[in-house]
């Protein structure tokens, strides 16, 4: 059985801001992800938004570390070259009544140190994207977009340079916390491993539940519950009518079906909130039902009146991992460390969905904060 010091599961954007994080520190880690290549799962498949930090409840683990991971983050695509634009967005009102919406945004973003807000008039918000319909905006200069997947290959780039590896194909099965302080890692795929690690990382995401659950001695009072919400977008191909990202106001489950910018310039718009059942690792449905682009032409045309009819195309899906079900507050991150749960050296990253992306290197540095405060 091969010892290490630390296992990060999980080869998504988090988990390799982890791994950086952790190797900074000078610890042996090993990154295990069960799919063929990095990144494959949420942190391909969403909007590649940078967050100012607006939407979340002041003090907690989202509001936190997606301030401090934004600043962290533009700091480290301009050092490393990741392709990025911090374009703004504009956080719109498109009916009477919203403008209370519009206030509770702005004093809760300041709240959480956002304190770059601007607000606008919908004439002042015209003049800025003549395309838009508004009764008022909030104009979020800090927001921006980047290459998520370039920002993937500079994370495992300076984790590996620091002397971590990354071994792709390798699902685990199941881990058993010893009692002498260690867990035991039974790995899959074409060459099954047992490895004994003193440090273990769950980031996990999709399935950062579905692994905790097969953690044998940690106790599954300490496994939230386990939800999944389908977000579907649409491109629209041809020039771009905005230079910025239009966003509603936030609905349940999720920021509502707005446009934002690829890195080229093209258009495209989602997400939309759909409820799926979670499923085994490897089953997961991307698929997108043309049929809902009925429902994107409503929404978009709420603040943008102009859109070409049937223009509309199938894009990407991308599922969220969730703690909070249908109907349900939006939960916040959740990091479960030695101090929740009893197992020195064990943390469970539950729920890491939006500002995930925007937060992943402030995650890494909390993650291996957290480790080192409980003294492993």
């Amino acid at each position: 059985m091969d010892s290490l010091d630390t296992v990060v599961i999980g080869a998504g954007v988090v988990g390799l801001a982890c791994a950086r994080a952790l190797a900074q520190q000078g610890h042996e880690v090993v990154v295990l992800e069960a799919a063929d290549a990095i990144g494959t799962g949420t942190s391909a498949r969403n909007s590649e938004v940078i967050h100012a930090g607006l939407y979340y409840t002041p003090g907690s683990w989202k509001a936190r570390l997606c301030v401090e991971g934004r600043q962290r983050l533009y700091a480290y695509a301009a050092e490393r070259g990741i392709p990025h634009r911090r374009c703004g967005k504009l956080i719109v009102a498109t009916a009477a009544g919203q403008g209370a919406g519009l206030e509770a945004i702005r004093a809760r973003g300041a709240s959480c140190g956002v304190d770059d807000l601007v607000w606008l008039t919908g004439a002042q918000a015209r003049a800025l994207e003549p395309a838009l319909h508004c009764t008022a905006a909030l104009h979020s200069p800090s927001t921006g977009i980047v290459d998520s997947h370039a920002l993937m290959l500079a994370l495992q780039g300076e984790a590996e340079d620091h002397g971590a590896m990354v071994a792709l194909k390798s699902p685990v099965e199941r881990i058993v916390c010893a009692p002498a302080g260690a867990f035991i890692v039974h790995v899959g795929g074409d060459e099954p491993s047992v490895v004994r690690a003193r440090q273990l990382v769950n980031a996990a995401g999709l399935h950062a539940q579905t692994l905790a659950r097969r953690i044998e001695g940690l106790d599954p009072a300490h496994v939230p519950p386990q939800h999944w919400a389908r977000g579907h977008y649409f491109a629209l191909p041809g020039r771009p009518a905005f230079q910025r990202l239009i966003y509603p106001l936030p609905e349940p489950g999720g920021l509502g079906v707005h446009l934002t910018l690829d890195l080229a310039g093209q258009m495209r718009f989602g997400p939309d909130v759909q409820w799926v059942p979670v499923t085994e690792p490897g089953a997961e449905d991307y698929a997108v039902d043309p049929a809902r682009a009925e429902g994107f032409d409503d929404a978009i045309r709420r603040f943008w009146p102009a859109l070409p009819t049937g223009r509309l195309q199938p894009a990407y899906a991308g599922l969220r991992p969730k703690v909070s079900g249908p109907g349900e507050p939006a939960a916040d991150f959740m990091l479960s460390g030695p101090a929740d749960h009893g197992w020195p050296g064990l943390l469970n990253l539950f729920g890491i969905e939006s500002p995930g992306l925007t937060a992943c290197i402030a995650i890494g540095e909390q993650v291996a904060a957290m480790l080192k405060e409980a003294g492993t």
